[in-house]
């Protein structure tokens, strides 16, 4: 079962990561169409959240038609999003070994996301920068 693990440090509203974390799942093919998402009791539990905020959280999922609420059984995924390499995939691999050298770089994790964000945005820019010259 799909877990949410709340950073209350992170300056992300608690109902943003539930819906993050979902999206993630999703990419990764942790949850597909059919799949159901714990029960709003039961993140509460496990997180010691608000029900309404795992309410939010579901209704905003409910409103980007990524799950569907169905009276008296819970809530469940409708779609999936993207198509993440899998855990075999070759992309992956390259991946996990590009981590793996960087922190036997002595980057950690901040650095490392900072890293990987900054050549995300300069290859997933965009069009309108390419239109204004903007150099890639």
């Amino acid at each position: 079962m799909l877990e949410y693990p709340i950073d209350r440090h992170s300056g992300v509203a608690t109902y943003v990561q539930i819906v993050q974390q979902t999206k993630q799942a999703l990419r990764l093919g942790l949850l597909r169409p059919g799949d159901q998402l714990p029960t709003a009791r039961e993140v509460v539990e496990a997180t010691a959240i608000n029900p309404s905020t795992v309410l939010k959280a579901y209704r905003e999922l409910e409103r980007e038609g990524l799950v569907e609420a169905r009276r008296g059984l819970g809530t469940f995924v409708r779609r999936s999003l993207g198509a993440a390499p899998a855990d075999d995939s070759p992309l992956r691999a390259e991946l996990d070994d590009w981590v793996r050298r960087a922190r036997e770089a002595g980057l950690d994790r901040d650095d490392v996301t900072a890293l990987v964000t900054a050549v995300l945005d300069r290859h997933f820019a965009p069009r309108a920068a390419h239109l204004q010259g903007d150099p890639q």
